[in-house]
């Protein structure tokens, strides 16, 4: 398959620079993926499309604040970006980083009173850096959120709340499971009120999830590792559910992708699942968890994209992205969301 055949013209005018000014007052586009009806909606009426006994799935992942200004001692700025978390990654005093210009091994950076040494350079732009502190607790207390290059601007305080789910917990992402953005407790709880259980489970997003394809040939890209945990508890509820023939509709890319990944162990008796998380999911694809995906609109040629058209149709979701243009829909990060049943 050609990655050519997998765009869409998305006007500049359309993508979302800002957050909408309440968080859940965006819209959504309903999209029945068997007959490729599709509904105008708000966010706050997902409560109507789903029952009593589906089970909606949340990524509680945490957006590190991840560029970190660092300094040298002859006044030379350097931009870190800190990497997501592995599961090698334990010791958070010493981590990967993203760099840009040049690096010598044994460069010394102060990032507040902290003293940072580039001990390995791994290539492609990735470093090994050593800290005299936590790199969690420097990018908690000096890093800027590491808002997606397009919105062309720097984060302001707004993003720091708004760039992260309310229910944020893991730290370890650089960039935020973005579906999750417009929902908020209140509309969790009105789901729940109506039997629709809520679980979580963790992935670590990396900055791979939105690099450009770089082959035509879809098959030919090496999709990135991403570090996932699922407790035994959200796969106890999800195997009940599909026992009884409910929905499970999971919220985000990253979700589909961790589940879909870990569908071998979720068929197993429940036990705690972690891994890296390689799966790259393209039109062709048999989904083996979810029924149901919650998402926002997404950039042309892009992986999140090709797993929505697997899952939607290509045919379908083109024709859904055609919609959402001609009504204005906001897109990306900060725009507005899609479910697909």
């Amino acid at each position: 398959m050609k990655l050519s055949d997998y765009s869409y013209e998305l006007p500049d005018s359309l993508i979302a620079i800002q957050p909408p000014r309440i968080r859940g007052t965006s819209n959504l586009l309903v999209l029945n993926r068997q007959n490729g009806k599709i509904l105008d909606k708000k966010y706050v009426e997902i409560s109507d499309f789903l029952e009593k006994g589906d089970v909606l799935v949340l990524n509680n992942t945490k957006v590190i604040k991840a560029r970190l200004d660092a300094v040298k001692s002859d006044g030379t700025h350097r931009e870190l970006l800190v990497l997501e978390k592995h599961s090698y990654d334990d010791n958070w005093f010493r981590h990967r980083v993203l760099y840009r210009r040049k690096l010598t091994i044994g460069d010394e950076f102060k990032v507040g009173s902290a003293v940072i040494v580039v001990e390995e350079l791994l290539g492609d732009g990735i470093a090994v850096i050593k800290s005299t502190q936590n790199i969690l607790d420097i990018a908690n207390q000096f890093g800027s959120v590491p808002l997606p290059p397009y919105m062309h601007r720097s984060a302001t305080e707004s993003d720091i709340h708004r760039y992260q789910t309310v229910w944020a917990k893991s730290s370890g992402s650089v960039a935020a499971p973005t579906a999750s953005l417009n929902m908020t407790d209140e509309i969790i709880t009105t789901l729940k009120n109506k039997g629709v259980e809520i679980v979580y489970l963790t992935l670590h997003v990396g900055l791979g999830t939105f690099l450009p394809i770089r082959t035509d040939i879809i098959e030919d890209h090496k999709m990135h590792k991403e570090y996932f945990e699922i407790p035994s508890h959200t796969v106890d509820i999800i195997q009940h559910c599909k026992c009884r023939g409910g929905k499970v509709i999971a919220l985000g890319t990253t979700v589909a992708r961790t589940l879909e990944y870990a569908y071998k162990y979720i068929d197993q008796k429940p036990n705690d699942i972690s891994g890296e998380a390689d799966i790259f999911i393209y039109p062709g694809y048999d989904f083996k968890v979810i029924d149901g995906l919650l998402t926002n609109f997404h950039t042309p040629k892009s992986t999140v994209l090709m797993l929505t058209a697997a899952f939607a149709g290509w045919d379908k979701l083109l024709l859904a992205y055609e919609h959402a243009i001609d009504r204005k829909y906001n897109f990306l990060s900060y725009g507005d969301s899609m479910l697909i049943l």
